[in-house]
């Protein structure tokens, strides 16, 4: 028997999947967007159905051209509707990529993108909106959780 209950369309909530990426010295890999104040961790919106993971990991592939696996939570922050839909996003561990990693943005007429860095991390109040560095400066105060698709850890 099905509950209709469960069949009704749920309330609308954006998921943000985000990567935090740290050089061998710990600083922070931003990305500049063109569209709002301040830099932000790489990342963006999730697809119908597609694996938040997966979704992190795209948008950081699209943005910076780095390739990792996402597979650790570190920080996940609800923030209520204002002028846009309440959003729950999700910042997952990208790990530490080696000194001199190339970063590739794309033209910002693709990529809405005005460049990336990696920022020390005492240093993100400085770059980013309040509440965007207070996001990040959780994620790196953190453990990580493991990332599970319907009960086992994600692949």
């Amino acid at each position: 028997m099905q509950d209709p209950r469960l069949l009704a369309k749920p309330p609308v909530c954006r998921l943000g999947c985000l990567a935090l990426v740290r050089n061998q010295r710990g600083d922070v890999l931003l990305v500049d967007p063109d569209y709002m104040d301040g830099m932000i961790l790489p990342g963006g919106a999730a697809r119908p159905d597609e694996p938040p993971h997966l979704a992190a990991a795209r948008h950081l592939h699209a943005e910076t051209g780095l390739v990792i696996r996402l597979a650790h939570i570190l920080a996940v922050d609800f923030t209520p509707a204002d002028r846009y839909l309440e959003r729950l996003t999700l910042v997952f561990d990208g790990g530490a990529v080696p000194d001199g990693t190339q970063i590739t943005v794309p033209a910002q007429r693709q990529s809405g993108l005005l460049g990336a860095r990696f920022v020390p991390a005492r240093s993100l109040p400085d770059f980013m909106a309040p509440s965007q560095a207070a996001r990040a400066a959780e994620a790196l105060a953190n453990r990580s959780l493991p990332v599970l698709l319907h009960g086992q850890r994600a692949a």
